[in-house]
């Protein structure tokens, strides 16, 4: 099937606004390739980028979760990455420069040159650069991974917020088996992160939330949680000391948003020598009642996560293709791309009478 001259995309031209554009589709070279989209994953990063909080430059096409088919690919792009036209794949957000001290030491998602692919700007050529369209650029340095296209795209577009619950709530903290897992958020990353340690053999996992968030914690027992607490009507403390039989958690995962009260909290929560890691933006703000002496006298290790890297990415595609989980439980809206932004407003809770706990868009051709 030939190619199209443009693609439609949706584009960010200042703070919450997205406007409909017709962007020429790239040529490509012997390195790099071109993607169909068929979903792209929406979740929390995209509202604050809606938003403005992380400041990203703009016009730019958003979108940072990309499934897609790879519709046009050069020879060696294709030798690379193992795939060609007509294979489905997963694109990982980062990209990383291969050459520096942290790429070359194996933490090539803190590459002292990384971009990722929702903030660069139209500008920059060939501009296609996020997902929120109907093609999108890949570059040479972009890493993917093949996907089973009998997945419906909805289920397979999972392979992100999965990715992170497996590097932010198992690979950094090293969960196994006999750990109690306390997770401090119910959204899609929450979620994926029960998935993730159940899948680790986790021997307890907590998940607390707001009192609005009780579709979300019903989900989260149904994906193996064994218990949930309601931190607005429950003493979040007591629950977790009764629930680790005095002991706290050996690991805490922070993957709130914005709430910065979960931080400082989260130092009460662990056990005596346990694990934090910090995973949910809090739009750079100060943590009230952060007390570091308990991170002396309890020596708490502290972790920072950002994004997912190759093995978050395998483990979550792994899962997903295994289908041994109900994972599509966890999705909750389809858009079409024009939509965007009631999609962005909808995670939000900005719609009464409405709310996603994962959505995505999918494009009309």
């Amino acid at each position: 099937m030939p190619l199209p001259a443009k693609s439609f995309a949706m584009v960010q031209t200042e703070r919450r606004t997205l406007e409909p554009m017709d962007l020429p589709l790239p040529e490509i070279d012997d390195d790099s390739g071109l993607l169909r989209i068929e979903a792209c994953g929406i979740c929390g990063s995209d509202y604050e980028q809606y938003e403005g909080v992380l400041r990203t430059p703009m016009p730019v096409v958003p979108g940072h979760e990309p499934l897609g088919i790879v519709a046009a690919i050069g020879d060696r792009a294709a030798k690379r990455w193992g795939v060609d036209v007509g294979d489905r794949i997963a694109v990982e957000t980062m990209l990383s420069c291969r050459h520096c001290r942290p790429c070359l030491g194996g933490a090539y998602h803190l590459c002292d040159a990384r971009r990722i692919y929702s903030y660069i700007p139209l500008s920059e050529p060939p501009g296609l650069w996020g997902a929120y369209a109907q093609f999108m650029y890949l570059d040479p340095n972009c890493i993917v991974h093949k996907m089973d296209r009998t997945l419906p795209a909805a289920t397979a577009v999972l392979f992100n917020p999965l990715g992170a619950g497996f590097r932010w709530a198992v690979e950094i903290p090293r969960t196994g088996p006999g750990d109690t897992v306390l997770i401090l958020g119910p959204g899609q990353r929450g979620l994926a992160s029960v998935l993730a340690c159940r899948e680790a053999g986790a021997a307890r996992i907590l998940v607390t939330g707001l009192e609005a968030d009780a579709r979300k914690l019903e989900l989260a027992r149904h994906f193996g949680a064994d218990a949930t607490i309601d931190v607005q009507n429950e003493n979040t403390r007591e629950r977790v000391l009764e629930l680790t039989d005095g002991r706290g958690a050996d690991v805490v995962v922070d993957v709130s948003s914005y709430a910065t009260e979960p931080v400082a909290e989260s130092l009460d929560y662990v056990r005596m020598g346990g694990r934090v890691v910090l995973a949910g933006v809090k739009g750079f703000r100060e943590i009230p009642a952060f007390i570091s002496d308990k991170i002396v006298l309890k020596e708490i290790t502290v972790h920072g996560a950002i994004g997912v890297t190759n093995r978050g990415y395998a483990n979550a595609i792994r899962l997903l293709e295994s289908r041994r989980y109900p994972v599509e439980a966890m999705h909750t809206h389809d858009f079409a791309l024009n939509e965007a932004e009631l999609a962005i407003r909808t995670l939000a809770r900005e719609i009464p009478g409405d709310e996603s706990i994962h959505s995505c868009l999918i494009p009309e051709y």
